[in-house]
């Protein structure tokens, strides 16, 4: 597992042999992660954890990012005090061509239909 360092701080990311079909989609079967992984979709940058404004507790909030980050979904760093997060498209359409456009389009459609946010 790839380390990202940052002055005192290491948060552990699979590399990118390490990731699996199964833990991807069960990061993404949690309407949170979903929500948080089509935020971070669509833009180019990397989002500061702060940013989102998720219907749930600061520490689940937290568990959902750890989640994310140990599938291999997402990469997070310290910049200075602030943790962002960065979707690893890159990662998954190597590994799993299309899979990540096809999610993100099904929720978007989902959205849409059911109006249903996490």
């Amino acid at each position: 597992m790839a380390e990202t360092v940052a002055p005192g701080r290491v948060l552990p990311h699979p590399d990118r042999e390490e990731i699996r079909l199964e833990t991807v989609l069960h990061a993404l079967s949690d309407p949170v992660r979903l929500r948080i992984v089509r935020e971070l979709s669509t833009t180019a940058d990397e989002l500061s954890c702060s940013r989102f404004d998720l219907p749930v507790t600061k520490s689940t909030t937290t568990h959902h990012f750890r989640v994310l980050r140990e599938s291999g979904v997402i990469r997070q760093t310290y910049r200075g005090t602030a943790k962002m997060s960065g979707l690893r498209r890159d990662d998954l359409d190597e590994l799993f061509p299309g899979l990540l456009d096809a999610l993100l389009a099904a929720a978007a459609g989902q959205h849409t239909r059911l109006g249903d946010e996490a």
